[in-house]
């Protein structure tokens, strides 16, 4: 069986690659758009859009294509990724001392005999960040790598420093929940 991530970001083909299965790399070019009722919706439909555009265009037989989405929520305000660094600045400011949830969608497109199938599922972790001085939210907004990112924070790399404690699969914070996929993939006979 083939593999395709429909997905450019090197931390999910980082964490994919850790399930032991080939596959390539073919990213979705569509215009991210929210639609849904909450966040697991939302993410569910953006993972979903992401694999169908894939999958539209490389065809599904014997092929599984992913695609997965982010989407951080805080106060009832969703965070995708930053326009810029004020933007990231706004939103850092928006999660630090506080909680906040990271919701991934997945979505697994594939064939099953001959009939067209795609199953989504959505992932919640909880994070919470320490208080940070206006200083600090400064110098991470200049300096950080969260343009990238959803909530403009990577859990992984500089934002590190202020994590206070997280509630539930890292690996979804970074933007893959991985062992959910593993079982997801598992139980539909897709591994």
């Amino acid at each position: 069986m083939k593999y395709i991530l429909a997905s450019k970001s090197p931390r999910r083909r980082e964490l994919l690659g850790k399930l032991g299965i080939e596959f390539t790399v073919d990213p979705a070019a569509g215009e991210e758009c929210m639609r849904g009722v909450g966040p697991e919706e939302i993410v569910k439909n953006l993972a979903r859009n992401k694999a169908e555009e894939v999958a539209s265009r490389r065809g599904q037989a014997h092929a599984v294509v992913i695609g997965a989405d982010t989407v951080v929520a805080v106060g009832g305000r969703l965070l995708g990724k930053p326009a810029d660094r004020e933007h990231m600045k706004q939103m850092i400011m928006q999660l630090q001392n506080r909680a906040h949830e990271v919701y991934t969608g997945v979505a697994l497109c594939y064939e099953k005999d001959g009939e067209a199938c795609c199953h989504t599922f959505s992932e919640c972790t909880r994070v919470r960040f320490y208080p940070m001085t206006k200083e600090q939210i400064e110098r991470y907004a200049m300096h950080s790598d969260g343009l990238d990112k959803a909530g403009g924070y990577g859990i992984q790399s500089d934002a590190a420093v202020f994590i206070e404690g997280i509630e539930g699969d890292y690996n979804n914070v970074v933007g893959l929940p991985l062992a959910r996929l593993y079982h997801e993939m598992l139980a539909l006979g897709l591994l």
